[in-house]
């Protein structure tokens, strides 16, 4: 299947930071809120399953009469601890969910808030943690459990990597004691109008691609997305840049490769690929229409 059928635009590049733009001709028709647009106002709330809680599942009451979109890697501050997203899911108008979710706070087990709000977005290296470990956990038919230890491990290494400290390991920490260079990244690395998706390199290693339905979920994403590569890009020790054609090479690969169907965490329908240890891709479809297609390269 393929899914990345796009048009490659000139990289915006800060540092070792290239961003590359991409085109689509396609954009459904499929309406939906993003979190952000749906919990400040109470149409959406995320809370702990019980008053006990527990680690790898939120509950999700979507009190409107859309879909909400939840993206793999988005960041949920507050409860009992911060979690982020281990999958791309949507939740029905009107329904309640649990969702499955990683822990990026190991320090803290105790109420901040009843409720979760919007944060960051996770890097690509913790991405790639989440992909390989859910994919592992489909094929044992467990859901989209995440390998706990491995996020845990990755979010203390970027902070030691970037010198942060923490009183509860919380990922959410870094990005606050960064936030001033993450804006300054942000502020040279604008949306581009009418992309559809991006494809992001540190040096001249293309580390992630991220395609949505609509240039307007893009837009409304991108400074967000772009928060968890921009901490990535501040450990960048190699020089070099990346082009076009190398991300053309490398989406011609991803539509060359099977994608394998899952079980969506919600609804809609899930696709998986992987070559290895190198890449791990997902991609999230409702009404055959590809919401959110993702993939993380090691780097």
């Amino acid at each position: 299947m393929e899914l990345f059928q796009v048009e490659v635009g000139s990289p915006l590049t800060f540092h070792q930071l290239s961003v590359f733009p991409l085109f689509s001709s396609r954009t459904s028709g499929v309406d939906y809120l993003l979190v952000d647009e749906a919990v400040p106002d109470g149409g959406v709330v995320v809370e702990e399953v019980s008053e006990a809680g527990s680690v790898p599942n939120l509950k999700v009451e979507n009190r409107t009469d859309r879909l909400v979109l939840f993206l793999e890697g988005e960041e949920l501050v507050g409860a009992r601890q911060n979690r982020v997203l281990n999958t791309s899911l949507l939740v029905a108008a009107g329904g309640q969910a649990q969702i499955p979710v990683s822990c990026v706070e190991q320090g803290r087990w105790r109420f901040t808030s009843r409720q979760f709000a919007s944060g960051s977005h996770s890097s690509s290296k913790l991405r790639m943690a989440l992909k390989a470990s859910v994919a592992s956990s489909l094929r044992q038919e467990a859901g989209h459990r995440s390998d706990q230890s491995a996020v845990w491990a990755e979010v203390s290494r970027q902070q030691s990597a970037l010198d942060t400290n923490s009183a509860t390991a919380a990922m959410s920490d870094t990005m606050i004691a960064h936030a001033e260079g993450v804006e300054r990244y942000r502020d040279q690395l604008p949306f581009v109008k009418n992309s559809s998706g991006l494809a992001v390199a540190i040096g001249a290693q293309l580390v992630a691609v991220d395609l949505f339905d609509k240039p307007a979920t893009c837009e409304k994403i991108w400074k967000r997305l772009l928060s968890g590569y921009i901490l990535e890009a501040f450990e960048a020790k190699t020089a070099g840049l990346t082009d076009i054609a190398a991300v053309e090479s490398l989406l011609a690969e991803l539509n060359a490769l099977p994608w394998t169907p899952a079980a969506a965490a919600c609804e809609g329908k899930e696709l998986r690929t992987a070559q290895g240890d190198r890449l791990h891709g997902s991609a999230l479809l409702y009404d055959d229409t590809l919401i959110h297609a993702s993939v993380m390269l090691a780097s």
